[in-house]
């Protein structure tokens, strides 16, 4: 590294990479975290039926966290909606 490099001044603060948080908790995470636990106790042929006005953010987004969270797991759930319920299950025997 030449001399010059060491005097610019930095950019960004710094921080030992130990007190870096690791993982991620988005906003849905609680959400997620609930129906990823109740499907794991219901049987095949079984959907959950969660009613939309209780998420806190919308069914979309919901869907596509929800989506995020079994494709990093490995799991294969499906969902489906109406105007009152998102419903969710698991894929496959």
């Amino acid at each position: 590294m030449s001399p010059r490099a060491n005097k610019a001044p930095m950019n960004f603060a710094t921080m030992a990479q130990l007190d870096v948080p690791q993982g991620r908790n988005g906003k849905h995470k609680q959400i997620v975290t609930r129906i990823l636990s109740d499907l794991d106790r219901v049987p095949n042929g079984v959907a959950l039926k969660i009613p939309l006005v209780d998420l806190a953010e919308s069914k979309e987004k919901v869907r596509s966290a929800l989506n995020r969270a079994v494709h990093k797991g490995g799991r294969s759930v499906a969902t489906a909606s109406d105007s009152d319920f998102l419903y969710v299950w698991n894929e496959g025997a």
